[in-house]
């Protein structure tokens, strides 16, 4: 693969200050190991994993009882180790028990708000509890404060629930859900049961709920009659009733109404008495007694090929690196106020509760279109709620970057502290847009990668360290990654390979639920005992980590092995594209030609059928572009193709599926598609490949 001169070439954008780095979790952790610098940390977290996680929980002040006899046991290899022998541990007892002091019991766990018109608002339903009913209505949204007291309590009564109709430990409960408050309620409240929460994706068909229920052999559903979408309803209740007749191991559905729906009703018809509606029994519980490594969340994840893989995580595992990475690298802490724009089916949804809990955090959730009824809808939530950290993905990084660099000015932003990102690579135009016109050149934008079955970050940014455009100062403390060539040997600076771990973690996935060769198959085969994650990635010569995509998505065109993402930066970064797909297919002079899909503005593009002279300048475009690339790659690493589409099948989390993309193009079977937000897609590039 090319050298990533594009990359190597960027510069310094941001620096930390020393209020910055004063004020830092991370720093109070370096102090707390006894350490003054980044390298000194990150040297000492992979040199003695155990130690390093010791003080981790000791910093996030994770109590286990009865306490683990051993925290790490490696004797059956890394792949398959074994965490915190002996310990116990309901997580739900960090996330709200603790909370229940003077100090923090009337302080806010969840700020949440959705694109529900105020002048909806009728008779509130769901939870009942509430101690802060109404933060503020207007603007055309409903929201509404719940505080770490209020939330406890809710849990409680939603355990209850479970527990009086016959639910327990080891049960498997979907969560099929918007990201509201109720969600983290049922969240927590089936972790409470010592049941395992498998939550799926809000806006799924009803082979993809009813493939995941029926995986696990769910015995429960927490669903919902209806949530609004860009002023439309979508009928959620129906899809999950045809889903639920599928799945015959399921014993009761709970549904409910949306959060300040005047239409709500607890009637619908032709339900049997597996349907409950509203599951409240108000009285006192106490957590189940669970051990540290009992199933906590199954996490089901497309990955790049096949069907979907559930990733099986405990209540020690993903709990405690969230946690632990949204105080190191989003410098989240007692108090902060954190949004991150994500459903409860992508792990960051689970990511974003747990983490926030754990840390005594305020959770801020918008649910609705980030940019309805207006394209400025992020930026007035953030302001309105005083949000200081806020995940976004590159994708709607680029869409609202359509709309103008005034948006953002129209709101004062001063509460944010920093930026995130995860879930796909970035090209330097967005990056730069967010740092420069919302950001003010001043916050820092945490570039943050992993996934899944990591329960967070391989790589990712922090407030102790300079950042480079599209880039990830370091590592995560504890994780000893490094970059492979073919062989399993380190590479020289600048050069590309496969990104591994050396090491376990706590948060690693402890397999797939009930696939352990799977499991080994996808991630430990390759090279003895070490992770192969599956991406392709890049040190530079000052140390800057870059990803630039999935190496299964590798192209080899005239002998040159290319990375998508090397050529997608490029097409991007032409003012009329928006978002830009390459793949490979076969080619009998090149062994493999790239063809790339663009979706470009609506100035590059009409509107419907081109006219003689639309077309005209849609080809001189494709020129353009193809000249683009040639430039910086050279003339055979061009692409032989461009098809201009409306729209890229994408992931949930906002991941293109180029097997999708290819499959589709080359009239084969495309695979699993129940993880696209944009199944209808698909036919738009198979007719592509009329052309």
């Amino acid at each position: 693969m090319n050298d990533q001169n594009l990359l190597e070439d960027q510069p310094i954008a941001w620096t930390p200050t020393p209020d910055v780095i004063e004020r830092a979790q991370l720093t109070k952790f370096m102090r707390q190991v006894g350490v003054s610098t980044w390298d000194e940390l990150y040297e000492f977290s992979i040199s003695d994993v155990e130690k390093f996680t010791e003080e981790v929980l000791k910093f996030l002040d994770i109590k286990f009882d009865p306490p683990y006899e051993k925290l790490l046991d490696t004797s059956n290899g890394p792949e398959m180790p074994t965490w915190l022998s002996g310990a116990g541990l309901n997580i739900t007892t960090l996330c709200l028990d603790r909370w229940q002091t003077d100090e923090m019991r009337d302080q806010p766990a969840i700020i949440f708000e959705s694109e529900l018109h105020s002048g909806h608002l009728g008779l509130l339903s769901g939870l009942r509890k509430r101690l802060d009913k109404l933060l503020g209505v207007g603007d055309g949204a409903y929201s509404y404060t719940l505080t770490y007291g209020g939330l406890h309590d809710e849990v409680l009564e939603y355990a209850n629930a479970l527990r009086h109709y016959g639910l327990g430990k080891g049960d498997a409960i979907g969560i099929h859900l918007p990201m509201t408050p109720r969600t983290v309620v049922c969240l927590l409240a089936i972790a409470r049961i010592g049941a395992i929460a498998v939550p799926v994706f809000s806006g799924y068909g009803v082979e993809a709920i009813a493939a995941r229920l029926n995986a696990v052999k769910a015995k429960a559903l927490f669903t919902i009659l209806s949530f609004p979408r860009r002023g439309k309803t979508v009928n959620a209740f129906e899809v999950a009733i045809e889903a639920v007749n599928r799945v015959p191991t399921i014993e009761r559905v709970f549904w409910d109404n949306y959060e300040g729906d005047p239409q709500a009703t607890n009637t619908y018809p032709g339900l049997d008495e597996k349907f409950v509606y509203g599951p409240y029994i108000d009285e006192e519980t106490e957590p189940e007694p669970t051990s540290a490594e009992d199933p906590l969340i199954i996490l089901y994840t497309s990955g790049t090929t096949g069907k979907p893989k559930g990733i099986a995580h405990t209540h020690a595992s993903f709990p405690i690196k969230s946690a632990q990475d949204m105080a190191f690298g989003t410098d989240v802490g007692r108090g902060t106020r954190i949004c991150w724009y994500t459903d409860i089916g992508w792990m960051m949804g689970p990511w974003l509760i747990y983490g926030a809990l754990i840390n005594g955090a305020t959770i801020c959730i918008y649910d609705g279109a980030p940019d309805y009824p207006t394209p400025d809808r992020m930026w007035e939530f953030c302001a309105k709620h005083k949000v200081e950290v806020l995940g976004i993905s590159p994708t709607l990084v680029r869409s609202l970057a359509t709309h103008g660099d005034d948006l953002p000015k129209k709101h004062n932003l001063s509460s944010l502290r920093a930026f995130a990102s995860t879930g796909e690579p970035w090209n330097p135009a967005p990056w730069w847009w967010l740092f420069e016109k919302v950001g003010n050149s001043k916050l820092p934008i945490i570039n943050y990668s992993g996934g899944t079955e990591i329960a967070g970050g391989i790589l990712m940014g922090n407030p102790l360290l300079p950042i480079k455009p599209c880039s990830f100062p370091a590592p995560c403390p504890g994780m000893d990654v490094d970059i492979l060539d073919e062989d399993g040997n380190p590479v020289e600076p600048g050069k590309v390979g496969e990104l591994v771990i050396k090491q376990p973690w706590i948060g690693m996935a402890r397999g797939f639920w009930q696939e352990k060769e799977r499991y080994l198959d996808t991630y430990w085969r390759r090279f003895k005992d070490i992770w192969v994650h599956g991406d392709f990635a890049m040190r530079d010569k000052d140390g800057h980590w870059f990803i630039l995509g999935r190496s299964d998505d590798t192209l080899k065109v005239a002998g040159k092995r290319v990375g998508p993402a090397e050529v997608e930066s490029l097409l991007v970064a032409h003012p009329l594209v928006t978002e830009a797909a390459v793949i490979g297919i076969p080619d009998e002079v090149k062994g493999t030609a790239m063809v790339a899909f663009v979706v470009g503005t609506q100035a590059a593009l009409p509107a419907s059928l081109p006219t003689e002279e639309e077309a005209a300048k849609m080809a001189a475009f494709r020129q353009e572009l193809k000249a683009l690339v040639a430039r910086d790659m050279g003339k055979p690493l061009a692409p032989s193709k461009i098809h201009f589409v409306s729209a890229l099948p994408k992931t949930r989390n906002a991941k293109v599926m180029r097997r999708v993309i290819r499959a589709a193009y080359l009239g084969e079977d495309p695979g699993d598609l129940s993880a696209l937000e944009n199944p209808k897609v698909v036919d738009a590039i198979a007719a592509a490949a009329k052309e």
